[in-house]
């Protein structure tokens, strides 16, 4: 059953508001890999460059920062549960870590440094010969309403790895390739109405599972999907890579167009309610390269973008554009 989006003839659904982001003076993040929204509507921004997670008010006023000299700078995504823990992957030293709002360490899944054995390379996720136990360069961590921990272990592996609220595993599923069940690159995860939603990256689609891991339904309608949140009124939001003209990727043949990155919006059947994007990537509301979302009481997104790795080493936008954007719902 698809759900309606409020719609007006002269405004867009979803509208980006300048300057929101009050970031202090002398303090920079060319990414920001991934964000989440506590029970307050504060925002949590996990960024490289300077690796650490930055807490803001909803006006987008600087509360804190905390992670410094424990986040690497393959910190890769977070998570907030029901009770405004927060769950940091780290692809950087293969771990998921449980903190309280206010920076205080409560749990480590995995072993810091240490990788699964999967033959990966280190560089092309298509050097993975074997899906592997966790964690090797995880992506994601999402909480079920029991507190089961689902992690997304994908760079490194091709899994989705279960575990109880205690850290204990539960059970793995996902092997590398393209047929159904299997991922390249797994790297979002999101729990909602009983299915646990994947972002299957680069085969350009979300794969639906069962708690347990059984394959429910395959969208091949979604672009490059790096992240997924859910709101609460039925709203899959999910961000989406550019593919670059002439560019091969992760195994990928190069594309003859350009598609820009952006966000979707979707219902729980998979039907695509809205999308945008734009080829002028810099411009306010447009997007260099989306990597992670999150929606507040209210309907309003952020998205965090990998503006540094994946558009200004490659030449691809100036230094200084835009990261992280917040856009308010009409």
């Amino acid at each position: 059953m698809a759900t309606g989006l409020p719609r007006t003839a002269d405004a867009p659904l979803y509208q980006v508001v300048p300057g929101w982001e009050q970031l202090p003076a002398g303090w920079r993040h060319g990414d920001v890999v991934g964000v989440a929204v506590d029970s307050r509507d504060r925002l949590f921004a996990v960024t490289r460059r300077e690796a650490r997670c930055l807490v803001y008010e909803s006006d987008g006023t600087f509360v804190a920062s905390f992670g410094e000299g424990v986040l690497t700078e393959q910190v890769h995504a977070v998570t907030i549960d029901a009770d405004d823990a927060l769950y940091i992957v780290d692809g950087g030293d293969h771990t998921v870590r449980k903190f309280l709002p206010d920076g205080q360490l409560l749990m480590t899944l995995g072993t810091p440094g240490v990788a699964a054995e999967t033959g990966y390379d280190g560089q092309e996720a298509t050097s993975i010969v074997r899906a592997g136990p966790p964690f090797n360069r995880p992506t994601k961590a999402a909480i079920a309403p029991n507190g089961d921990i689902y992690v997304s272990d994908g760079y490194g592996n091709a899994r989705i790895h279960r575990f109880t609220a205690g850290g204990k595993l539960i059970a793995s599923w996902g092997e590398p390739g393209r047929g159904p069940g299997q991922f390249n690159l797994p790297h979002g995860v999101w729990i909602a109405d009983g299915r646990v939603f994947v972002a299957d990256r680069e085969n350009d689609r979300v794969q639906i599972f069962s708690l347990d891991g059984e394959l429910l339904a395959i969208w091949d309608h979604i672009q490059r999907p790096t992240d997924l949140c859910v709101d609460g009124h039925g709203l899959l939001y999910v961000t989406s890579l550019p593919w670059r003209a002439g560019v091969a990727e992760f195994g990928n043949p190069a594309r003859t167009y350009s598609l820009p990155g952006g966000v979707n919006v979707l219902d729980l059947d998979g039907n695509l309610l809205t999308r945008w994007g734009s080829a002028e990537s810099c411009a306010a509301g447009g997007f260099v390269a989306p990597h992670g979302i999150a929606v507040d009481s209210r309907g309003d997104l952020y998205v965090g973008e990998v503006t540094w790795t994946y558009g200004v080493q490659h030449g691809y936008v100036p230094e200084g554009c835009h990261a992280l954007q917040k856009f308010s719902r009409r």
